[in-house]
């Protein structure tokens, strides 16, 4: 359901999908149907409705006008409360940043919550619309997690694709590249792991707790739902293990090829150490030098340099050094 900023949509469905106007939300009975009430809470205007008018008690308003959430699920006497997470597909929005979705679930009312726009909310909306949504408030709370996990293997998926062409580019793609690609996946595994871990246990408690408002039915895609979120948690462990041995790997890449030029220097310092001594010898300036009165005295000298170098790449071939 799209809600904008400074309003508050509110609809009715069981038998038949219908607009409320949200000024006469208050004479909705239940004979009219399941009552979904969607709020964007930092519409003022919808924060008193929720806190004045919304019969929901006052710890429950709370939670549902909280700014900042982590998810839980809460049972009372009165119905269910959940507090929900989303991958971000707002435009320009980082997905790990998860949107947050708090619902509160009675018999035949819904109402629920948000301070940013959520997609899966909006394929809920859709589904009413084409005669293929929900019947139940149950139901309507199995819907919106379903739509939820859904992104969420969206998400899942892709990190693992990306997990996937960077094990392709090691060694091949610039190291500054890789390694910022691999450190931002690592940070938006562990931004969506997050929320994932206490999204798992919300709705294992809901399972636990759906006598009043939850059917047999529901309470088993529920648990199919935090089944899924598991298998999630655990494709991004999986995920974030093949990053630290693709770390690993950079590093003794890197490594091997630093210990590569150290080799190649070394030898070249080698070979040009007997060089340099010669020059050395040669180059001081006393009396009594071999040659220093020969015309053939630099040929000499560049012989016997020549020799030697000569010499030294021959003894490191038999040792295999180079």
């Amino acid at each position: 359901m799209v809600a904008r900023t400074g309003s508050r949509v509110a609809i009715t469905f069981r038998p038949v999908v219908r607009l409320v106007d949200p000024a006469s939300v208050d004479q909705w009975t239940k004979d009219q149907g399941v009552l979904w009430v969607h709020i964007d809470v930092n519409d003022s205007a919808s924060q008193r409705w929720l806190e004045q008018h919304s019969g929901v008690e006052q710890s429950v308003t709370d939670i549902l006008l909280a700014g900042e959430t982590r998810p839980r699920s809460h049972a009372t006497e009165d119905g269910l409360l959940t507090v929900l997470r989303g991958v971000n597909t707002n435009p320009g929005q980082d997905p790990e940043d998860m949107v947050s979705i708090r619902i509160w679930i009675e018999k035949d009312r819904i109402i629920t919550a948000r301070r940013r726009q959520l997609m899966s909310v909006q394929d809920v909306r859709a589904s009413l619309d084409e005669g293929s949504g929900p019947k139940s408030s149950g139901g309507f709370l199995t819907a919106l997690v379903e739509r939820l996990a859904d992104r969420i293997g969206d998400y899942v998926d892709n990190i693992e694709e990306r997990v996937g062409a960077a094990e392709d580019g090691v060694g091949l793609v610039d190291p500054t590249t890789f390694r910022q690609s691999l450190t931002s996946i690592r940070q938006e595994i562990a931004g969506v792991r997050r929320f994932l871990a206490p999204q798992r246990d919300a709705l294992d408690r809901l399972y636990r707790h759906s006598d009043n408002v939850l059917s047999v039915l529901d309470s088993q895609d529920l648990l199919e739902e935090a089944d899924r979120i598991t298998r999630y948690l655990e494709d991004l462990d999986l995920a974030r293990e093949r990053t630290l041995v693709l770390r690993e790997e950079f590093l003794g890449v890197l490594a091997q090829e630093q210990n590569q030029r150290m080799y190649v220097l070394s030898v070249v310092a080698a070979i040009f150490l007997p060089l340099t001594f010669v020059t050395g010898l040669l180059g001081m300036n006393v009396g009594g030098l071999p040659g220093l009165e020969s015309p053939r005295g630099f040929v000499a000298s560049i012989a016997i340099m020549t020799i030697s170098a000569l010499i030294l790449i021959v003894y490191f071939r038999w040792k295999k050094w180079l």
